[in-house]
């Protein structure tokens, strides 16, 4: 029986997995090399300490209804997109009020974390600390690994010929990016466009001379803000989208998609994608296509290689005196202080149960949290991987044999002959990798069960955002103040935009709103009870959505 549990990170999954940890009756140490908790979200001007944190403008992506803590909403008065100041404010507010704080080591690194000679029957394992150049060993009975995959830059020069040999300007990675001050008046080329590589061309075209943006991917662009100005993640991303995503074959998905991505402007008139790609991503960003439109931002086609000043792209253009390259080509994940003999099991995630377990250790005692990209907030996902893990590890829910945790590993790796030199997209459902782990959990809700007991909230669930406090409703850690949260989520959305209140008569419309909802469910609801969709230990297909 797991007692005493190491923890390595205090940042959103770090605090998540302690916390879960207290629930269980276990006993989490928690070990973070900085002198604050937060991860990512604790920022800091200083790029010298190679500690990843965010830049200085940023904003959430995902909604505060859909990214807190499940049984921990965000204050109704803060914005629905938050700067990370108000994340970190939000987490000290999560630490304080569960006493996580306690539980935390600061300024100590670990240094390895290695099997005990007995772990074939033990499952124990020795983590070798430092803090104050001060080495200490310690024995636990498990490990919840909490690092992240923001952890060691991804920087692929070898695929930009000239790069470190002939070009006399500057290059570097986006983590040491904090903000414009260096870039005034240069001409600077942005490689990459992920949600970091577009928010950072916007920015920059601000103050520089010019921004090129190279991208060798179709990318759609969508905003934060949806229709009738709600923020786009709690309007898409529900769980009757989700089911329609199921029930209809890929290329009509696909095609409406793509329809309403382009409904706010032509993505094909913009070089950014087209209707006719397979292999997509999707960012969010408001001002992008702005930028393109004013010609601040330019975009350009993959870089083929660059010279003393140049740089030559795929199409054979060509744009000369780039004073600076700025990579925005993401993360790799490395854990160093795990030994050997377990880190080479860790190719991706693919190669974790669930993308959590080694299903190769004699013991299932090493959990690794937040090594998961999901098309909504990854801090509900780590949080409810660490409610699963935990639950394990006090003996509550149980893994299946190693051969069927093997066999399901394999069915997730990706062919031999895939291109090695090209980086897979990993982003999973949101929905559907967290009904999953929640299903192992025994905290998914059933909407079934919910429609004939409480239709009110059966319907807010189907029909509304899929918000963490589903995950509260039932089973171990259910949470009294779930369905309050769900049936107010709308309310603290809107809470803050009421600095200056007008007299508007629409709000008459709410009552046809539900009756549409009501005509809705009673349509779809006959296929719904049919398919396999309702049975709370099934999930649909682990497909990329909005």
């Amino acid at each position: 029986m797991v007692q005493r549990v190491a923890i390595i990170g205090a940042g959103a999954s770090g605090l998540a997995s302690i916390k879960c940890c207290l629930d269980e009756g276990l006993e989490p140490t928690c070990f973070e090399k900085s002198e604050d908790i937060g991860g990512v979200w604790c920022y800091t001007d200083s790029t010298d300490s190679g500690r990843v944190s965010v830049y200085r403008s940023v904003i959430t992506n995902t909604s505060k209804e859909m990214s807190c803590f499940s049984d921990f909403p965000y204050p109704e008065d803060f914005p629905s997109y938050l700067p990370h100041s108000l994340v970190l404010q939000y987490f000290r507010m999560y630490a304080k009020n569960f006493d996580l704080l306690q539980h935390i080591r600061f300024k100590t690194t670990a240094l390895s974390v290695m099997k005990c000679p007995d772990f074939t029957t033990s499952g124990q394992w020795e983590v070798l600390t430092e803090t104050d150049g001060v080495q200490q060993s310690h024995i636990f009975d498990a490990v919840m690994v909490c690092a992240g995959h923001y952890q060691e830059p991804y920087l692929p020069l070898a695929s930009f010929p000239g790069i470190d040999t002939l070009f006399k300007g500057q290059y570097l990675h986006s983590l040491g990016y904090k903000d414009v001050k260096a870039f005034r008046g240069k001409r600077v080329l942005v490689v990459g466009i992920g949600n970091t590589g577009g928010d950072l061309s916007v920015e920059l075209s601000h103050v520089a001379a010019k921004v090129f943006l190279s991208t060798r991917s179709s990318t759609w662009v969508i905003s934060r803000v949806s229709d009738h100005g709600f923020p786009c993640d709690m309007v898409n991303t529900t769980r009757f989208n989700h089911f329609l995503t199921w029930l209809l074959p890929s290329a009509l998905t696909n095609r409406i998609r793509f329809q309403k991505f382009n409904s706010w402007f032509n993505h094909a008139n913009y070089g950014l994608a087209s209707t006719k790609s397979s292999n997509f991503k999707i960012i969010v960003n408001e001002e992008l296509p702005f930028c393109l439109l004013s010609g601040t931002v330019i975009l350009k086609p993959k870089v083929k290689e660059f010279t003393e000043n140049s740089a030559l792209f795929e199409d054979g253009t060509a744009e000369e005196n780039i004073d600076v390259v700025l990579f925005a080509t993401g993360y790799k994940f490395s854990f160093p202080f795990l030994d050997e003999s377990v880190r080479s099991l860790i190719e991706d995630n693919r190669s974790l149960y669930k993308r959590i377990f080694l299903p190769q250790l004699e013991k299932p005692t090493l959990a690794i949290i937040g090594l998961v990209q999901l098309t909504g907030s990854v801090m509900v996902g780590s949080e409810m991987q660490a409610r699963w893990v935990t639950g394990i590890f006090a003996g509550w829910n149980k893994l299946p044999p190693t051969s069927k945790m093997m066999d399901d590993v394999l069915k997730e790796k990706p062919p031999v002959n895939r291109n090695p030199s090209k980086r897979e997209n990993l982003k999973m459902s949101f929905i559907s990798y967290t009904d999953e782990i929640a299903s192992c959990a025994g905290v998914k809700p059933s909407v079934l069960k919910l429609l004939l007991t409480d239709p009110r909230l059966a319907l807010a669930i189907f029909f509304g955002p899929c918000t963490p406090y589903q995950y509260r409703l039932v089973g171990r850690g259910k949470w009294s103040g779930a369905r309050e949260a769900i049936l107010t989520q709308w309310q603290r959305t809107l809470k803050p935009l009421r600095t200056r209140v007008v007299d508007d008569s629409s709000n008459a419309s709410s009552s046809w709103h539900w009756m549409c909802l009501l005509t809705l469910s009673a349509v779809f609801m006959a296929g719904f009870l049919l398919s396999k969709y309702l049975q709370p230990g099934q999930s649909p297909r682990l497909g990329s959505q909005l």
